[in-house]
C-alpha cells in the first residue's frame, strides 16, 4: 500500500509540472509562430525585390542569354526563396534559374549575383573577381556604397542603394524608377541603420519581457516542486512511523513467543495462561483496528488520487484540443496574410507597370515626333550644305585652273625678258625680274597647293595600306634631302589599314618633311614612328590605331596649336623657313576623311609629337 502512495504522489508531482510546462511552451510556441510569420514575409519581400532589381536593370549582352541566371553565395536560405519565386516568375520575359556557389572563386556564368554581409564575404574581392563579367552584384546590409545594389533591413522591409558609378563601369542601364526610389546620401543610409538598431532593441526588450515572464512560470514550477517535496516528505514520516508501529508489532509477537516457550517450559497454572490469552487478545484487536484505520486512510488517499488523476487526464485532453485548435487558426491567419501581402503587391506592381507604361508612351510619342521634325530639318540643311559644297568645291578648282594661265604668261615672258633683254638691263632690273620670276612660281605652287586641297577626300574607296611599305618608299623618295640633313628615322613596327594610299602617303611625307625642316641650324632631326592600338572609351566594341611622330625640332607655342592646322597658315618667314603653309592643313582633311582625328604635343625648343588616330 505504501509503494502505490509512493507512486501516486510521484505521478502527481510529474503531471502538475507537465501542464505548467505546457503552458510556457504554449506561450513561447505563439511568440514564435508570430516571429516565424514577420520572419517569411520578410524573406518573401527580399526575393520579390531581386527580382525587381533585375527587371529594372539593362544588360549589356541581354540578347545572348535565353535564361537568367542567378547566383547566391554562400550557404543562405534566400536560396530556397528565389529558387521557390523562380517557379512563378519571369525575368525580362526569360526563364530563371537559381544556383548556389560557396566561394567566390568558383562564381561564373550568372547575370546576377546576392550575398549577405551575415556570411562575412568581403565585398572588394567579391567586386575584383566579377569585374568585366557582366554579372549584377546586390548585397545586404554591407556598407554605404560598397556594393552595385545594396539593401539594408528596416523594422519589416528593406531600402536600398545604387552606386551608379559600378553599374556605369560594368556597362548596366538603370531605369529612372529604380533610381528615384533608391536611397540618395550616406547620411541617409546611417539614419536606416540606426533605426534598424532601434528597432533591434525594442524586439530586445519585448524578449527580456518574455524571458521575464518565462523565468516567473519557471518559478511557479519550483514553488510547486517544493510544495509536491513537502507532500512527499509527509509520506514519508508516514512511511516511518508504520515502520515504528511494524517494529513494535514484531516485539510484541517475540514476546508472545517467549511468553509461550517459558509457558512450556515452566508450566504454569491455567489461570496465568488465560490472562496471557487475554492479554494476547486484547493486543491482537487493538494492532486490527490500528490497521483498519491505517487502511481507511490510505484508501481515502488513493479515491483522491484517482480523482486528481480523472481531473489531470481531463486537461490533459483539453490542452491538446485547444493545441490543435490554435495550430489550424494560425495556419489559417499564416496563408491569408500571405495571401493578402501578395494580392496587394501584385495590385501596386501592376499600378506601377502601367503607370511606367503610359509615361514611356507619351515620352516616347514626344521624342518620336520631335526627332521627326529634327530629322527633316537635319535633312534639308545636309542637302543645302552639300550644294554648297559642291559649289565652293567647283569654284575653288575654277578659280586655281584660271589662276594659273595668266601665271604661266607671266613665268613666260619674264624667261623672255631675262633671255633676250638680259644685257640691256641694269644690276637693279635683274632683280625685278628675279624677284617677280620666285613670286609668280610661289604663287603658282599655292595655286596647285589649293587644288590639291580641293582633291582631298574625294577617294572614296579604300584598300589595305602596308604602313610599313608605305613609310619605306617615302624614306627612299627623301633619300637625298635625309642625306643632306643627316636625319635619323626611326620607324618601329606598323600596322595594315583601310584608307586611301595616295591621301595616307601624302599624310606621312607631309610630317616626316615637316620633321626634318623645322630645326635648328646645326640641329641633326631625329624623327620617330610608332604605333599603338587603343579601345575607344565612348564605344567599348570598337577601336583604332594611334601613330605618334615625335621629332627633335623647334616646338610650337600652346596658343598656335589650332591655328597651324589652318589652311595657308605660317608661324616663321620664308627667309627662316620655306613653303606654302598648307601641308598640315592637308594632313588634317586627309585623317578627317579617314574618320579619325589628329593632335599635336609639343615644347618651344624641345621638339613636337604628332598623334593620328585612324579607326581599326
Amino acid at each position: 500500500m505504501n509503494a502505490i502512495f509512493y507512486r501516486s504522489n510521484q505521478f502527481l508531482k510529474s503531471t502538475i509540472k507537465f501542464i505548467l510546462i505546457v503552458l510556457v511552451l504554449l506561450t513561447s510556441i505563439n511568440t514564435k509562430a508570430q516571429e516565424e510569420n514577420n520572419e517569411q514575409v520578410k524573406r518573401l519581400q527580399r526575393s520579390i525585390f531581386i527580382f525587381t532589381f533585375a527587371q529594372q536593370i539593362q544588360w549589356e549582352n541581354s540578347e545572348s542569354f535565353n535564361t537568367f541566371k542567378i547566383g547566391v553565395l554562400g550557404n543562405d536560405r534566400t536560396y530556397i526563396d528565389l529558387k521557390g519565386l523562380s517557379q512563378k516568375r519571369k525575368i525580362q520575359n526569360k526563364k530563371v534559374s537559381v544556383s548556389r556557389f560557396n566561394a567566390v572563386k568558383d562564381i561564373n556564368d550568372v547575370q546576377l549575383l546576392y550575398v549577405n554581409k551575415q556570411l562575412s564575404f568581403d565585398i572588394d574581392y567579391i567586386l575584383s573577381k566579377i569585374s568585366g563579367k557582366n554579372i549584377l552584384l546586390i548585397s545586404e546590409d554591407y556598407n554605404f556604397n560598397s556594393s552595385m545594389i545594396n539593401i539594408v533591413n528596416v523594422g519589416n522591409s528593406f531600402e536600398y542603394e545604387i552606386n551608379s558609378e559600378l553599374l556605369k563601369q560594368e556597362n548596366f542601364k538603370v531605369a529612372n524608377a529604380l533610381k528615384a526610389s533608391a536611397v540618395s546620401n550616406s547620411q541617409k543610409w546611417k539614419d536606416l541603420y540606426q533605426a534598424t538598431e532601434q528597432s533591434l532593441n525594442e524586439v530586445k526588450k519585448e524578449n527580456e519581457q518574455k524571458e521575464k515572464i518565462i523565468k516567473t512560470k519557471e518559478v511557479l514550477i519550483k514553488t510547486k516542486d517544493e510544495a509536491i517535496n513537502i507532500q512527499q516528505e509527509k509520506i514519508s514520516t508516514q512511511d516511518s512511523k508504520l515502520d515504528t508501529f511494524k517494529l513494535k508489532v514484531s516485539k510484541q509477537n517475540q514476546s508472545i513467543n517467549e511468553l509461550g516457550d517459558l509457558n512450556l517450559l515452566q508450566q504454569k497454572k491455567f489461570e496465568e495462561k488465560l490472562v496471557l490469552e487475554r492479554k494476547l487478545n486484547d493486543t491482537i484487536k487493538a494492532q486490527i483496528k490500528l490497521a483498519n484505520k491505517q487502511k481507511e486512510a490510505i484508501e481515502s488517499s488513493r479515491l483522491k488520487i484517482d480523482e486528481q488523476t480523472k481531473y489531470l487526464k481531463t486537461q490533459s485532453l483539453e490542452i491538446e484540443n485547444n493545441k490543435l485548435i490554435l495550430k489550424s487558426k494560425e495556419e489559417k491567419i499564416k496563408r491569408q496574410q500571405t495571401i493578402n501581402y501578395l494580392l496587394g503587391f501584385l495590385v501596386l506592381l501592376t499600378i506601377i507597370g502601367g503607370f511606367l507604361m503610359y509615361k514611356n508612351y507619351r515620352t516616347e510619342k514626344k521624342l518620336a515626333t520631335a526627332l521627326d521634325e529634327k530629322n527633316k530639318a537635319i535633312e534639308e540643311n545636309s542637302k543645302l550644305i552639300k550644294a554648297k559644297n559642291e559649289e565652293l568645291e567647283q569654284f575653288a578648282y575654277i578659280a586655281s585652273h584660271d589662276l594659273k594661265e595668266p601665271l604661266v604668261t607671266i613665268s613666260g615672258l619674264i624667261t623672255l625678258l631675262q633671255e633676250d633683254y638680259d644685257p640691256l638691263l641694269d644690276e637693279t632690273g635683274k632683280k625685278t625680274l628675279e624677284y617677280i620670276s620666285k613670286s609668280s612660281d610661289r604663287m603658282k605652287d599655292l595655286v596647285d597647293a589649293l587644288l590639291d586641297y580641293s582633291r582631298l577626300g574625294k577617294t572614296k574607296e579604300h584598300t589595305e595600306v602596308n604602313c610599313n611599305e608605305l613609310v619605306n618608299t617615302i624614306k627612299s623618295d627623301l633619300a637625298n634631302i635625309i642625306e643632306r640633313t643627316q636625319s635619323t628615322l626611326n620607324i618601329n613596327k606598323l600596322p595594315i589599314v583601310e584608307g586611301s594610299q595616295v591621301e595616307l602617303r601624302l599624310l606621312f611625307q607631309n610630317l616626316i618633311s615637316n620633321g626634318i625642316k623645322f630645326v635648328k641650324p646645326g640641329v641633326k632631326p631625329i624623327i620617330e614612328i610608332n604605333c599603338v592600338k587603343k579601345n575607344d572609351d565612348n564605344d567599348k566594341s570598337k577601336s583604332f590605331w594611334e601613330f605618334s611622330i615625335k621629332d627633335n625640332g623647334i616646338g610650337i607655342a600652346e596658343k598656335h596649336k589650332e591655328k597651324i592646322f589652318s589652311i595657308f597658315q605660317r608661324l616663321h618667314s620664308r627667309e627662316e623657313y620655306e613653303g606654302t603653309g598648307i601641308g598640315l592643313a592637308h594632313c588634317k582633311r586627309i585623317i578627317e576623311a579617314h574618320n579619325g582625328r589628329i593632335r599635336l604635343e609639343s615644347e618651344v625648343g624641345i621638339g613636337t609629337t604628332f598623334y593620328i588616330s585612324i579607326p581599326a
